[in-house]
């Protein structure tokens, strides 16, 4: 592999050239080309070509890509040949839908341990995950080598989450609260604003330079 950085978009379209050589794979076939992979992730083949590059020879030219040596490169570059544990901070109403979805598009990602304040919840098993109270969630991390946690907790206490999760060892940080939080530079924070996603969706549905936002990219 290279050792150039990796543009946040390239990494961002990683896991799902996965999915996708995950299911050409289940189907038997055995090689696939850039334009073919093109047309199923919605996705142009210059891009795609272009994002394998970062990588190295994946492929051979006049071949196409050799479908279950791709699919194992990327579950190891995506570290999906090892079973991550998470945490979910906040089981309110999103906080109990994530539970729910179980990541089932990835078998080495699993919510091991939920943690919230309401006594309600708190020592129940929901979804098949444990609700801790805040006051185990240094422990639990400890215990069960959790590095990265989902934040689905009200804005006004988001912060104060986070600097208990760096404190407990937490690298990662998926922030589903619409305030921008910070963390130490080694801590790594994706921020996902439903309404900000929303509104961005309608301003390009109102656009008179209507622009294809499923294919658009920055980097």
């Amino acid at each position: 592999m290279k050792e150039n950085n990796i543009p946040k978009a390239t990494a961002k379209r990683l896991p799902l050239y996965y999915r996708y050589l995950r299911i050409l794979n289940d189907a038997g076939k055995a090689k696939v080309s850039s334009t073919e992979l093109s047309e199923a992730v919605q996705v142009d083949s210059a891009t795609i070509r272009r994002d394998f590059s970062y990588f190295g020879e994946l492929g051979k030219r006049g071949y196409g890509y050799d479908v279950e040596s791709l699919m194992q490169f990327f579950s190891k570059t995506l570290s999906d040949d090892e079973m991550t544990n998470v945490a979910l901070v906040g089981v309110g109403n999103l906080g109990s839908a994530l539970l729910k979805y179980k990541f089932h598009q990835s078998n080495s990602i699993r919510v091991s341990a939920a943690f919230d304040v309401n006594s309600d919840i708190v020592g129940r098993i929901v979804d098949g995950i444990p609700v801790y109270p805040m006051s185990d969630m240094e422990e639990q991390i400890e215990i069960q080598r959790i590095e990265i946690a989902i934040l689905t907790v009200p804005a006004s206490t988001a912060q104060d989450v986070v600097n208990n999760l760096v404190e407990s060892g937490i690298k990662g940080i998926l922030n589903f609260t619409p305030v921008r939080i910070s963390a130490p530079s080694d801590v790594l924070i994706q921020n996902v604003d439903l309404t900000n996603e929303l509104q961005t969706l309608i301003y390009f549905l109102h656009s008179d330079d209507r622009l294809d936002v499923s294919t658009e990219e920055v980097e």
